[in-house]
């Protein structure tokens, strides 16, 4: 008997496959096909609430620019305080969108983080250079709010480069565009620790290089709810290793149904062990 949470992470990848290849996986699996929106958003809501996600996952889902979902992926936006900042503000974060989002009841008493009195004395740009320490600097770029700030920061940092501290507090928030990110670096270390602070390339290279794979899978699948604009990148990413390694095969679909849970590498390692043990 699988466990709710590798449920969902094999259903996510039984629903690459063609509809007749789905309906004989579930069967010989024990899955079910889908649930209710209603049931679904309940298990997201249960599962968001203890298990922690990427930077960059919380950003997919505040680009929806739904209230509800603000309110879901709040806790997941830990130190963030620049999206927190733009939430309890009602800005949008969805490509092309300028309307204001409305907050959420659950957010209603959420009070906006305190703005830095460097921000109040030189403005944006003032802020970013006076930094001299990581702390400041968080606090100054917590004032990079919509996309006209983001170009005034790329325009600043062309013009003069800004203060290392400032250059990595804003690599760092998921919403930095990619272009001005590939600027501050690219070396090793600053790709790990970009890793280490949950900013991903996208749901591609989230799908095929994070793990566990339950996990991710998981995320993925809930994501069709979260993020549904994002998705897709991922499901493209899998559906050829789904369908070289595990095709129609029942069988290969049982052992990765099994082998699941307990499995720690990624979803690509998932697909290829479970089709090369069948």
């Amino acid at each position: 008997m699988l466990d709710d949470t590798t449920r969902l992470a094999v259903d996510f990848l039984v629903g690459l496959t063609d509809d007749d290849t789905a309906a004989r996986v579930r069967a010989r699996t024990g899955l079910s096909a889908g649930e209710p929106a209603r049931l679904a958003r309940r298990r997201i809501r249960r599962a968001w609430n203890w298990s922690p996600v990427p930077a960059s996952v919380a950003l997919w889902t505040l680009e929806q620019d739904d209230p509800r979902l603000n309110a879901l992926v709040w806790p997941h936006l830990g130190s963030n305080t620049g999206l927190r900042r733009a939430v309890v503000r009602g800005l949008p974060f969805g490509p092309g969108r300028t309307a204001p989002v409305p907050v959420d009841r659950e957010l209603a008493g959420e009070e906006e983080p305190e703005i830095p009195e460097s921000y109040l004395r030189h403005g944006l740009v003032g802020a970013l250079r006076a930094v001299d320490s990581m702390a400041s600097a968080r606090a100054a770029c917590s004032m990079v709010l919509t996309r006209d700030d983001w170009a005034t920061v790329a325009e600043a940092d062309a013009g003069q480069p800004l203060p290392g501290y400032t250059r990595w507090a804003l690599s760092t928030r998921p919403d930095c565009p990619p272009a001005l990110r590939a600027g501050f670096g690219t070396h090793a270390k600053f790709t790990h620790r970009l890793r280490e602070a949950g900013v991903l390339d996208g749901p591609a290279a989230y799908a095929t290089g994070h793990g566990p794979a339950v996990r991710v899978l998981e995320v993925l699948a809930m994501g069709r709810l979260m993020f549904p604009a994002r998705v897709p990148e991922a499901e493209d990413a899998l559906r050829p290793l789904v369908r070289a390694h595990l095709g129609d095969r029942e069988e290969a679909w049982a052992v990765l149904a099994q082998l699941a849970e307990t499995f720690h590498g990624t979803a690509p390692e998932l697909v290829r062990t479970a089709g090369a043990l069948a």
